[in-house]
């Protein structure tokens, strides 16, 4: 699939997938609202200003990265980082699956004819370099990546980050911006972003407050179709997803077992149907490489009896919203939560 991590898929055996066959009948609508696609935030044409002198950072294997001035030339190999950059008024000089962050995620737009240098989960090493870079960043654990070797045998600075921590995912989700922005030079852009997002976390969970919610529970999740069978991921404790929703006032219904970064279960039509009257979410964006798992689970008894189907109280976030994403990413994901449940 082209939206799965390369550390999702090493799930645990514990959270293998249970699929279900799949039988006839049962629809719901799950319209969404458009604007939510792309929110960018305050324009760079009004960049704020960056720094100039020597930086230095520490990335999440603990190893130092010390730079003459802040990096200008940017590789990113994952799309977080991509994200993150643009954000912060950074057009990288190359990225790993161009194609695949402009379907996955809409919160910034990559500039046209970005240098692709392959797959996140197996970049040309060679295209990097041609990139001629002053920073790397990459998602890993492992400081002996074939690939992080490959680059600084070549005395080329990478930056190596975990990519999630469900201990407290929101967080780290702000530090791993913030950690872009000193070693790109642009940590006073990093607070007026990060402030914004705070506001708007405060913002969307007074209007949920002053909404007559039927429920506070939810789920969010994503799927894929196995063969005739739906699986289904449900973003429980420790996911971004979840936690953003529980920031707001929400309660995570999904209790089931998770791996221990990301916060994601697997399970499949019959597992999400214990959550009870929860309110149901779900990703709305196609995936290319994957039948329609949604059309599936329309054409099932078990999910056209789950409470909220029935009740009309499933949504669909836009087509574009990355689960995995940054600041940017992130208030979509508020705005679709607060739409849906205060109309």
């Amino acid at each position: 699939m082209t939206r799965t991590r390369l550390s999702i898929a090493a799930l645990t055996s514990a959270t293998a997938i249970c699929a279900l066959a799949l039988t006839g009948c049962g629809t719901t609508d799950t319209e969404a609202d458009a604007q939510t696609q792309s929110t960018a935030s305050a324009s760079c044409a009004e960049e704020t200003s960056a720094s100039t002198g020597p930086v230095s950072v520490t990335d999440d294997t603990g190893h130092e990265i010390s730079l003459d001035e802040p990096a200008a030339k940017v590789v990113s190999l994952e799309w977080q980082y991509t994200e993150d950059l643009l954000t912060l008024c950074v057009d990288p000089v190359a990225v790993a699956d161009a194609k695949g962050f402009t379907t996955w995620d809409t919160a910034e737009d990559l500039p046209e004819g970005t240098t692709d240098v392959g797959t996140r989960q197996e970049p040309n090493v060679e295209s990097i370099l041609s990139a001629d870079p002053d920073l790397v960043i990459i998602e890993t654990t492992n400081r002996d990546d074939k690939i992080v070797g490959q680059l600084e045998d070549q005395d080329i600075p990478v930056m190596a980050m975990a990519g999630a921590d469900a201990e407290d995912p929101v967080k780290y989700m702000k530090d791993t911006f913030a950690t872009v922005a000193e070693a790109t030079g642009r940590t006073e852009r990093a607070e007026s972003v990060l402030a914004d997002f705070d506001a708007k976390v405060s913002e969307s969970k007074e209007a949920l407050a002053e909404a007559d919610v039927a429920t506070e529970e939810f789920v969010y999740f994503d799927g894929w179709v196995n063969g005739s069978n739906v699986a289904i991921r449900p973003f429980g404790q420790g996911s971004l997803l979840g936690e953003l929703g529980e920031e707001l006032g929400l309660k995570n219904a999904w209790t089931g077992e998770v791996d221990p970064a990301y916060g994601l279960g697997q399970t499949d039509v019959e597992g999400i149907s214990k959550v009870g009257d929860a309110n149901l979410f779900y990703t709305g964006t196609d995936d290319p490489e994957s039948e329609d798992y949604v059309e599936l689970l329309e054409s099932n008894d078990i999910w056209a009896n789950i409470p909220a189907v029935k009740d009309d109280r499933t949504y669909a976030f836009p087509a574009g919203i990355w689960t995995f994403g940054g600041p940017k990413s992130a208030e979509q994901a508020l705005d679709v939560y607060v739409d849906a449940l205060t109309k």
